[in-house]
């Protein structure tokens, strides 16, 4: 009964967003700045539901009650029960996001019952110059940070780096990090939504108030040792997987088609996410039947399909799994 199943876009208004996910909406939103479309998302009251087909209507949460193993996978479901384990989402900044950090998974079950925020990030779009903060310049002290926060002069100690199209980042627990004007994004997370902001550009929202900071909080969170591992290097192989990411809580890879490929999961215990990243349509063929797939648009390929085929006539994909 389980199919490739596409989702309705959860659609969020930021301070900081734009216009380039409205087509997003079944609704009229001119004038609304989106910031994030939520794709596949377990979240409590932020749960996906199913757009197309016989299971249409049904959210993620019923989907995993009903379908458990063949959902996600034997070892994925015994790992997180009824809880999806990842959050998927598009991201535009017209304007720079705060600065921010995320706890990992300890301190997040400890402070908030939850898992932490591991992500990664897949420039899809970027304008001349767009660019995004990701650490500090240089290792810093506790002392020193707390100095820069007293002074409003945090933004003179990080560190900038210029992206384009096709740019990933890894971007773990304690890494300081914003996103910034001009860029739009995929990004794949842990199911989490814990978020310490640092510092938000002395912005205020429509009534003149001032974001809420998380200093406190984020002290115990930061890596204030400074790495310069975060930039994910790789080389595109065309019609061939190219892994961006293998961690705990993810497996990401890359994939340039054109034509036409098959993949086979069968020797995989997981579902698997596609996210299109390019310009072109996507066909994703199972047993006869055929899901088109839009440039920005995502696709779950439920752990009991065991073999897809794709076509297109030139585009790029990310696959997600655990």
């Amino acid at each position: 009964m389980l199919y490739p199943l596409k989702f309705n876009s959860i659609l969020k208004e930021k301070i900081w967003g734009g216009h380039k996910l409205h087509f997003k909406s079944n609704t009229d939103i001119p004038g609304k700045k989106i910031g994030e479309s939520w794709e596949v998302s377990g979240i409590k009251h932020e749960t996906s539901i199913v757009e197309n087909g016989k299971l249409q209507g049904k959210n993620l949460q019923e989907l995993l009650a009903e379908f458990k193993e063949d959902l996600v996978g034997k070892s994925v479901f015994q790992r997180f029960k009824n809880e999806f384990p990842i959050l998927i989402k598009f991201i535009e900044a017209r304007e720079n996001l705060s600065v921010q950090v995320h706890p990992d998974d300890q301190l997040a079950k400890k402070r908030h019952k939850s898992f932490g925020k591991t992500e990664m990030w897949y420039v899809v779009e970027n304008e001349d110059d767009a660019r995004i903060i990701i650490d500090f310049k240089t290792s810093i002290t506790i002392d020193a940070y707390e100095e820069l926060l007293n002074q409003d002069a945090l933004e003179s100690a990080l560190n900038t780096v210029k992206v384009k199209e096709g740019d990933s980042f890894f971007i773990k627990p304690g890494l300081v990090h914003a996103i910034g004007a001009g860029v739009l994004l995929a990004e794949i997370q842990q199911t989490s939504d814990i978020t310490y902001r640092l510092y938000d550009w002395n912005r205020t929202d429509i009534d003149g108030n001032s974001r809420e900071l998380h200093t406190d909080l984020a002290l115990e969170a930061i890596d204030f040792s400074g790495n310069s591992d975060y930039k994910i290097r790789y080389n595109p192989k065309l019609n061939s997987k190219v892994t961006l990411a293998d961690t705990p809580y993810f497996v990401t890879n890359f994939i340039e088609i054109k034509g036409f490929i098959d993949l086979d999961y069968s020797e995989m215990d997981s579902f698997v996410i596609l996210m299109n990243v390019g310009t072109s349509a996507v066909f994703i063929i199972y047993k006869s039947m055929s899901y088109q797939l839009f440039p920005k648009e995502t696709i779950l390929i439920p752990a009991c399909l065991q073999k897809i085929s794709l076509e297109s006539e030139g585009s790029k994909l990310l696959e997600i799994s655990i």
